[in-house]
């Protein structure tokens, strides 16, 4: 049988930091809506800084060809755009793989958040989603040491 994971066990455990980046385009009125903290569900940034930290500890259960790994720190960041939020999530392991795969989960993951707690204001009166996009997701660096 091909395929399935890989196998690290004869790698060593090392430093491994990994930072990911996405956006998620919205219209001006939502953004609006954002900083003055009037969105029905709740503060988004809270509500979606802890959907990141839960998605990138249960990465291994979402993928499953992703190792379990042992997260020693997560870093969360937004920023806000004419027509967008910006979402970078930065994670540290000691590990025998990488740490890239938790740090997009953890982007993706907090994108998709975003888009549930705005969706209202951001549907037409068909209930169409004409200008909300998630897209530029990336991984900004991996480092091993």
């Amino acid at each position: 049988m091909s395929g399935g994971m890989v196998d690290i066990s004869p790698k060593e455990v090392v430093a491994r930091e990994a930072k990911a980046c996405g956006r998620i385009y919205l219209k001006p009125s939502t953004i609006e809506a954002i900083k003055e903290g009037s969105i029905s569900k709740g503060d988004v940034f809270e509500v979606t800084k802890a959907v990141a930290l839960n998605a990138v500890k249960d990465t291994s259960r979402i993928l499953p060809f992703c190792h379990p790994i042992l997260i020693e720190w997560i870093g969360f960041e937004h920023s806000l755009g004419d027509n967008y939020v910006e979402v970078c999530v930065s994670v540290k392991a000691r590990a025998k793989t990488g740490v890239e795969m938790e740090a997009l989960t953890g982007v993706l993951l907090a994108l998709d958040n975003i888009w549930d707690m705005v969706k209202s204001l951001e549907k037409n009166e068909q209930g169409q989603y004409e200008t909300t996009r998630i897209g530029d997701v990336r991984v900004v660096y991996k480092i091993k040491e």
